[in-house]
Order: C-alpha cells, then structure tokens, then sequence
C-alpha cells in the first residue's frame, strides 16, 4: 500500500532522512514514532507530495509520489499538524469546498453527511470553523481527509494541543477508521501508539532504528532479559555473586523482601538465557530461589532502551561497532 525505498533527504547540509526503507501493508494502523526533530513531518510531507526527497522512492498503492505526483495523492487523505482550514467557513461550507477541490465524484450530499457522521461533527455543521473548540477543529481536519473516501490515511501529531478527553476521542476515531483504511499515525506520544497501532516504526536522527508489531517491540529492547529474583541468603554476599555471574549485565538490590528471601532486579545481556547458570550458582551457595519473575517493560522504556542503544552504537568507536552491547 505505501512503500518508501532509500529515502535521503537534505536541507542544505543538513540530513533530515538517513535512508529510510519501510512498507505499510493494506489495513495496518502504523505509528511512526521519535522525538521531536527526528525526521517524522519530513518523511509524512515526503510520503504526501508536499516535499521531494533529495533520492530515493515513495510510492503509494503503486503510484510513485514524484512521478505522478496528482494520482498518488487522490489515494491519500492528510491530517498535516497544523490542520489547514478556513475559519470563516462554516463546518458544512468547508467540506463542500474541499469536495470540490479534490474533484469528488461520490454523491455529494450523501457523502459529506456519512463524513460528519463519522467524525461527529454533525452537530456542529452550521457554526464557524474559527468559533470551534480545538477538538472539534481537529475533528474537521480530519472530516477533509475523508472526502474522497482515500485509502490511505495519514495523521501528524494529531492530538497535540488536545485536552485529555478530546486526545480520547480522537485516538478512539483514529481507531475506527483504521478498519477500513491504512493509516500513518506520526506522534511522539507513546501511549498514543500503544493504544492505538498494530505496528511501530521508530525513527532517530533521520534514520530508522526499530520496525516490529506493537506487541513484539518489547522485545528489540531486550525486555525478555530482567527479571526480580528473591533468594534466601545473605544479601550482600548474593549481590556480589550475581554481579559476578557471567551473562549478567546487572544485578541491583531492590531493597524488597521478607522472611523468604531478598528481592533483586537482575539483567541479562543480549541472547543470553542466564536462568540455568543462575540456578547452578545459587545451589553451589545453598541460597534456594524462592522466586522468580521475569520483568516487562513499558512503550517508554522500550523506547528509552532503543534510542540508548542507538546512541551508543552510533558514537561507539568504529571497531567497537556490532560487537557485544
């Protein structure tokens, strides 16, 4: 549905996008995800038509975006950050002029009342754009998007500015239309991608550094490798000796526990099961586990670790790079 290859993109010497690859299938809800400057507006204006990148290929439904640049955007409907509407228009004028803009050809009337409908905004289709609370002026960004029924939906950053019960409404929306369309959410809001994506990309400093399903990105921070152990023993000595252990990348006293045992957090390092050693160890010492828990971790850390470990290899010395973390 929408495939971007090599993408580089340049603002005099400054690199924006650093060879960006990914595809979007039909029917995903991806969140493009990365702090602010990361290259994420950059990419969605490159995507759109709005921006050319300086090499590269982006396509969508087939359609490359440069080439045929007027079909490609019939197939994509944009909510940009700063929603591009009219204040002094009223909410039912407004989309009839984007209809005609876009040179729709779906029963006119039939069509924007389903729009409002869905973006319930219905109620408010006689008042002025600029009279609107910004959640309902966000709501008819989104209603523009709609019209044309495109089967690509793109939204950048948009609940920002948002209250807390309109940044719900809005992701619960932004919900539904992904069962019949494929959107790009671009965001920096975690919480925002949990909730609502089947997919996450993560972008730092222009370049892609993370591409997994929501529920497995856990898992490219490492996450499956803490956990909370309670021993029975003495708590500096089991200290020292988990430090000790080989696999382990950190071992830390939670300061928890009880008549069973000291509680600690303990870390292994990347594609080391250090369950069995740590058995092994702790029966040498006659310390018995009493519990072990393996520990997960929250979109904001995984997002955390990712970007950490991205930082770290990109200033480690050249000889140290792709070698053990």
């Amino acid at each position: 549905m929408i495939e971007v290859k090599n993408v580089f993109k340049y603002y005099g010497n400054v690199m924006a996008l650093d060879d960006v690859s990914f595809t979007v299938n039909e029917g995903e809800v991806v969140g493009f995800l990365g702090p602010n400057g990361a290259g994420k507006s950059t990419m969605m204006n490159i995507i759109t038509g709005y921006l050319s990148s300086t090499s590269g290929d982006a396509s969508v439904c087939g359609i490359d975006v440069l080439e045929n640049p007027d079909e490609a955007k019939k197939k994509i409907g944009f909510l940009p950050e700063q929603p591009p509407l009219y204040r002094e228009m009223k909410v039912s004028e407004y989309l009839n002029f984007v209809y005609d803009l876009k040179k729709c050809t779906l029963n006119r009337k039939a069509h924007v009342d389903e729009i409002m409908a869905v973006t319930k905004i219905a109620n408010v289709r006689d008042r002025l754009i600029g009279n609107l609370s910004k959640g309902y002026r966000q709501r008819v960004g989104i209603a523009q998007a709609l019209v044309g029924n495109p089967p690509v939906m793109i939204f950048d950053e948009p609940t920002v500015g948002l209250d807390p019960k309109q940044i719900i409404e809005i992701r619960n929306l932004i919900r539904n239309l992904g069962k019949n369309h494929t959107v790009i959410l671009s965001t920096h809001i975690l919480s925002e991608v949990q909730s609502v994506c089947d997919r996450i990309l993560i972008i730092n400093e222009g370049r892609l550094i993370a591409d997994e399903k929501t529920e497995n990105i856990a898992r490219v921070a490492g996450s499956d490798r803490r956990y909370t152990v309670k021993i029975a023993g003495p708590r500096r000595d089991i200290l020292r000796e988990l430090r000790a252990l080989s696999g382990v990348r950190s071992a830390e006293d939670t300061g928890d526990g009880d008549a069973d045992g000291a509680a600690f957090d303990v870390e292994a390092e990347r594609g080391i099961d250090i369950r069995k050693s740590l058995f092994n160890m702790l029966a040498s010492k006659g310390w018995p586990i009493m519990e072990l828990i393996p520990r997960g971790m929250s979109l904001e850390d995984v997002f955390v670790r990712i970007m950490d470990e991205d930082e770290r290899r990109r200033t480690a010395p050249e000889g140290r790079r792709g070698g053990k973390e």
